[in-house]
């Protein structure tokens, strides 16, 4: 059995084709460019293969309903050429394969899923938030992922201003006070005219930060009461997520019942957002049980 995973990102697509044991056989990075260059380019490289099943994985906001007229499509996007593209039906003609299609954050959080299956502590529920260029998340709950009238949006949710940070306006286009306009890879630039990767943790921005994200923490462990929640993407880092630890413990103030929060809040289980990858696999796989 070979399932190919597409990780489609704003920046670069991440191809790789693996089995039903979840390793990857092999790999490519092409850079997001044009649809029809870029898409060329991945359905190239997929003929190489003889795959049973793909898996994409992608940016958004998406189409995920089979229902709806522009099922496959990548639909209000920023990015710029890719409004409106179908990404399922132009893999579809071309590779004539069953395709799953979801959000990365989606197949992040099933990958981490299944690799908690795997291990010494398996959860049947998580979350996946990456913290990035934007914001997103996913949550699977009994194994299944959330989400019915469209793909979950935890990015936008609104959070309570930090007292220290009330003139700052956000980033977001559409919601300035939500959680992607307010911690997102670019407010560093935004509010201190710098990259985040060289702002000191000691900065009390991150302390700012830091209180939103475990505000986002906090709606999740209310409103799900998953068994963990994974935070990945580039803004993350242990020494952060130890400040949100910390500050989601204050706000609950005991409320309700907690396992240990180093095991609760945890970066992801595999680096360079191999989480996508394998959760493509794994929903690669799954696709081909039910077809048969």
């Amino acid at each position: 059995m070979l399932i190919g995973s597409i990780e489609a990102g704003g920046t670069k697509f991440v191809c790789a084709v693996g089995d039903e044991e979840y390793r990857i056989k092999d790999e490519i990075v092409l850079p997001t460019t044009m649809p029809e260059e870029t898409l060329t380019k991945v359905i190239d490289y997929f003929k190489g293969y003889k795959l049973d099943s793909l898996s994409i994985a992608s940016f958004g906001p998406i189409e995920i309903r089979k229902t709806a007229a522009n099922y496959g499509c990548i639909t209000t996007t920023p990015k710029a050429g890719w409004q409106n593209v179908n990404i399922v039906s132009i893999l579809q003609t071309a590779l004539d394969i069953p395709i799953f299609f979801t959000t990365d954050v989606n197949g992040a959080a099933y990958g981490e899923y299944i690799a908690s299956k795997l291990s010494e502590t398996p959860v049947s529920s998580l979350v996946y938030y990456t913290i990035g260029t934007g914001v997103g998340g996913g949550a699977i709950l009994e194994g299944k992922i959330v989400g019915s009238l469209g793909h979950s949006e935890m990015g936008h949710v609104f959070v309570k201003r930090h007292p220290d940070d009330i003139e700052f306006q956000g980033i977001c286009p559409y919601h300035n006070d939500c959680l992607e306009g307010l911690v997102s890879g670019p407010t560093f630039e935004a509010r201190l005219s710098q990259k985040g990767a060289s702002v000191s943790l000691e900065n009390h921005v991150w302390d700012i930060m830091s209180y939103y994200v475990a505000q986002a923490a906090m709606q999740t462990t209310l409103i799900l009461r998953p068994e963990k929640i994974v935070f990945g993407g580039g803004v993350t880092s242990e020494p952060f997520l130890k400040k949100v630890r910390k500050d989601l413990n204050a706000m609950l103030n005991g409320y309700v019942e907690m396992p240990n929060l180093d095991k609760y809040i945890t970066m992801p289980m595999f680096a360079n957002n191999k989480s996508a990858t394998i959760g493509n696999f794994a929903l690669g796989k799954k696709l081909i049980k039910s077809n048969k």
